[in-house]
């Protein structure tokens, strides 16, 4: 530790660090955290100290025996979209399937109509609203995919808007070109065209304007196919970015092989993956990014091989798939009760999902998801008793405070009290992490 004084340290605090191995949560009793610089200067137990509170920090918080981990991470999300679906969910409830909704010119086709007809500060508006109900649970770090657009212009303006939210708010944002969604219904009978649309102009313009930190695709009967998707990726790190997929939620279309092939960063759904699939994700080090809302909200049956990635070691991240359509969701602590609930997860592997596996599922693992030294000081400050009444309690949200970069605190969704003047969300709105 440097002489300089730091600018924060909390005292009489657990630390759930999620530091993998261990104590379980890789928790921390009666702990402290340093910051300097938006960093982690200090993570440990408050004995390991070399001084006095006050001789290190400018400025001594008393945790009051409350719980830090570390920022929640929501790494897939829509959350950028024009109009509302909710009569769609009355249909699948009289029901109506997905796919019969979708054929019918409902689903994603709906809201694209409604994205392409929206201005950007309409899409802005919309989007603050459903990310202030987010970052009010402690959420520092969140992905945003395009593909309401499906056309050139449109799909910029979602990415511009998405860019623009961690602008206004003291949140780190992931932008995803998600241009292979689905196919526009002027192209109708010529998806390979399309596709030469997303791979000859969306992605290079994306790219140009430094509006994408990946790119997506949903490979799947009702979307793309593996030989489709492949080209999509190939054009994807021909511009040097990652690849990210939605695979095997709906049927097995060897999706899950494809995105290890092309080391994607994660594969998301995967309620119908093969065991092939589980091992390829394994050997590429691909996370699994499962769903619940999804599941949920269209009543499915077939649940993502827990066991099978348990087993061999595959990270699973869990996310809020926030979009109109399918998982109209704006809790990550939901989604931890429903990833143990209906899927299974121990809550410690639930809480990896949202903090270190998440941040693995978007190039992270360097700057965020665990509390070490080093690391981007994204701190959640909880008023609970252990970190399983995080997944506890529906409907509950026990944050007591939260930290972004060591300098920004939300303490309720929209209203921000901030330690100095610099606009949240500016240092790395331009430099991708890879």
């Amino acid at each position: 530790m440097s002489g300089e004084m730091w600018d924060t340290l909390w005292v009489d605090i657990n630390l759930a660090t999620m530091v993998d191995g261990g104590a379980p949560y890789g928790a921390v009793g009666d702990g402290a955290v340093g910051i300097s610089s938006g960093r982690l200067v200090y993570v440990g137990p408050r004995m390991g100290l070399t001084g006095s509170p006050k001789s290190l920090a400018r400025e001594v918080r008393d945790g009051q025996g409350r719980w830090i981990t570390p920022g929640l991470i929501d790494c897939h999300t829509h959350l950028v979209y024009g109009g509302n679906r909710a009569h769609e969910f009355e249909q699948r409830l009289a029901g109506a399937s997905y796919e019969e909704i979708a054929k019918a010119g409902g689903g994603i086709v709906s809201t694209v109509r409604a994205t392409r007809g929206a201005t950007e500060d309409e899409l802005l508006t919309s989007a603050l609203g459903r990310l202030d109900r987010l970052l009010s649970e402690g959420v520092t770090t969140i992905e945003v995919k395009s593909g309401y657009g499906l056309e050139l212009a449109a799909e910029l303006k979602m990415l511009r808007v998405a860019r623009q939210l961690g602008e206004r708010r003291p949140v780190s944002v992931r932008t995803t070109l998600l241009g292979a969604h689905a196919l526009p219904p002027e192209y109708a009978g010529r998806s390979d065209e399309y596709i030469d649309l997303v791979c000859r102009e969306m992605i290079p313009a994306a790219a140009d304007a430094e509006l994408i930190d990946a790119v997506d695709a949903f490979c799947e009967t009702i979307g793309f196919s593996p030989e489709q998707t492949a080209r999509v990726f190939d054009a994807a790190a021909a511009h040097g970015l990652p690849v990210k997929l939605h695979a095997e939620q709906l049927s097995d279309q060897g999706g899950a092989q494809l995105a290890a092939r092309y080391g994607a960063l994660s594969a998301d759904h995967l309620e119908y993956v093969s065991t092939e699939g589980v091992e390829a994700m394994q050997r590429a080090g691909t996370v699994a990014v499962l769903l619940p809302g999804a599941f949920y909200v269209l009543q499915e049956t077939r649940k993502p091989p827990i066991e099978a990635f348990r087993n061999l070691g595959v990270p699973m991240a869990v996310s809020t798939d926030c979009n109109p359509g399918s998982s109209p969701v704006t809790s990550l602590l939901l989604m931890l009760n429903m990833a143990c609930v209906l899927f299974g997860l121990t809550i410690e592997e639930a809480l990896a999902g949202v903090t270190r596996n998440a941040a693995q599922a978007l190039g992270l693992s360097q700057s965020r998801g665990t509390l070490e030294v080093g690391k981007i000081a994204d701190l959640a400050i909880w008023d609970i008793e252990s970190p399983a009444d995080l997944a506890y309690a529906v409907g509950a949200n026990p944050l007591y405070e939260a930290v972004y970069a060591g300098k920004f605190k939300i303490r309720e969704a929209g209203k921000l009290e901030s330690q100095d003047a610099r606009t949240p969300g500016r240092q790395d709105a331009r430099t991708p992490e890879r």
